[in-house]
């Protein structure tokens, strides 16, 4: 059975009394970025994100050079799988360390942004640190606002020229120092700088400079915002855990309605209109280029430059600072604002029981890698004299920073006894190969697999000890019930 769509009229314009016709223009799917051009500002808080973002750069610029004993500070050595972090030196079965570090960032930055909204955006993310970077390069190498506007307006001029040529040549060398510095953690970037400058660099060092270079000179020169907006899933799913109480960077709109004229503001009375003079300096500023008047947005990173740019604003008018401010959605409706709210106190007590765990498990992480393998080539064997021998490959990690001897044991059946060497000294972060026997009476074995331990333990350090579960294996007729 067909079914007919029912067609109607369209409504009649009450001013000429005729009906709309429908518009037939061709919409845009996407719109054309717009260019931002950012102003430069000074204020309190932009003073704390200089602040944070220069002491993040030294500290990921700085860390590569400097070494502890023989070796890099930190240090991913993938050919040996030896990670080295100041005095300690994990290995790929300390992954879990990893892991549980990765699961301790997203609780904290959860809770700091149930408590403070994108602070972290605008005061510590890589992309928002490179991409103030090379906006302040921008500001010394082209100019203020009004002039970059102008010349990009402008015909073409060798004074453009130069200035834009500067300003990429400062970007890609600072896109080169990441990438190199990045490469520097994975190889001696002492060693690395003069294999580079000789050209006698590794091909997959070169690819890896290469790629995070154009990666840091697209991000943070070209793509900026649009990371923010587009790429970053933080800006999307951080809604879910605003909440009333969150502090925000937020317009007071109660204050600042009616806005005035900027240019009337000083001749028109204080009742006349709000505090708000649509200066739009908050906008001028803004790295996502928003308007926070609008209220809260995904795009806003908390960075608080309009924040800075406002209370210069007011303070040249008079006015009380804060208009536009720090607060939450309780406090601009008149309210108390509750900091100790259960969600807040449920993060924080995850944060700090996984931090006590973390911290616990590393001061109880025994320094040695102990591994057991059992001949593959023959189950066992028996001796003339009807004892039953099982041989075993063992592989000793230690992973201490200094050297140990180890003394081997086993148990688990009676009479069982080490065939070989019973200790073994290891060097400081070195492996060793151990190969032993075990053999038993054929009578002490009531299965054709009986479980056995092995345990291994340092002579010169009693806290170092390790056990390893293992199978001796016998002949089945030798099986009782």
């Amino acid at each position: 059975m067909t079914q007919h769509i029912p067609l109607h009229p369209l409504p009649a314009d009450p001013a000429v009394g005729q009906h709309v016709p429908a518009d037939t223009t061709p919409r845009a799917t996407h719109a054309r970025r717009r260019p931002i051009y950012v102003r430069e500002i000074r204020g309190l808080f932009q003073r704390l994100r200089r602040g944070s973002n220069w002491g993040l750069m030294a500290l990921y610029f700085g860390l590569p050079w400097i070494n502890w004993g023989d070796r890099p500070l930190i240090w991913f050595d993938l050919p040996t799988r030896e990670f080295h972090l100041f005095a300690a030196t994990f290995y790929p079965q300390d992954f879990i360390l990893l892991a549980w570090l990765l699961i301790l960032c997203a609780f904290g930055l959860f809770m700091i942004t149930v408590f403070a909204g994108r602070v972290w955006c605008g005061y510590s993310c890589p992309q928002s640190v490179w991409t103030f970077l090379f906006i302040w390069f921008e500001h010394r190498l082209e100019g203020p606002r009004h002039r970059r506007i102008r010349r990009d307006r402008s015909p073409p001029s060798l004074d453009t020229l130069w200035r834009k040529a500067a300003k990429h040549g400062a970007w890609l060398a600072i896109a080169f120092a990441t990438g190199l510095a990045f490469v520097g953690y994975f190889t001696p970037i002492r060693q690395l700088v003069l294999d580079l400058a000789a050209l006698d660099a590794n091909l997959w060092a070169w690819f890896w400079i290469g790629f995070f270079t154009l990666f840091t000179y697209l991000n943070a020169g070209w793509l900026r915002e649009q990371v923010c907006l587009h790429m970053c899933p933080y800006a999307r799913f951080q809604s879910a855990m605003f909440d009333a109480n969150t502090l925000i960077v937020s317009y007071d709109a109660a204050r600042g309605e009616p806005r005035r004229s900027r240019r009337k503001a000083s001749a028109q009375p204080a009742a006349s209109g709000g505090d708000c003079i649509n200066c739009d300096l908050c906008v001028q500023v803004c790295p996502t280029g928003i308007d926070i008047r609008d209220g809260l947005q995904y795009e806003c990173i908390g960075c608080a430059a309009c924040i800075d740019a406002c209370d210069s604003v007011m303070t040249r008018l008079g006015k009380p600072r804060g208009l536009i401010r720090y607060t939450t959605e309780r406090a601009l409706a008149g309210r108390a604002t509750r900091f100790l709210r259960p969600q807040l106190l449920g993060y924080t007590a995850a944060l700090v029981v996984m931090i006590g765990l973390l911290v616990s498990f590393i001061g109880n992480r025994v320094p040695l890698d102990f591994q057991v393998a059992r001949d593959r080539q023959q189950l066992y064997a028996q001796t003339e004299d009807g004892r039953i021998l099982n041989h075993y490959d063992l592989t000793l990690r230690n992973q201490d920073a200094r050297a140990h001897r180890y003394r081997l044991t086993a148990a688990g059946l009676p009479g069982l006894t080490l065939v070989g060497t019973e200790t073994l000294e290891v060097e400081a972060e070195g492996t060793r190969r151990w190969r032993i026997g075990l053999h038993a009476e054929a009578d002490a074995l009531p299965r054709p697999s009986q479980p056995i331990e092995l345990r291994l333990e340092s002579l010169d350090d009693a806290s170092i000890r390790l056990v390893q579960a293992t199978s001796f294996l016998g002949p089945a007729t030798r099986h009782r019930d």
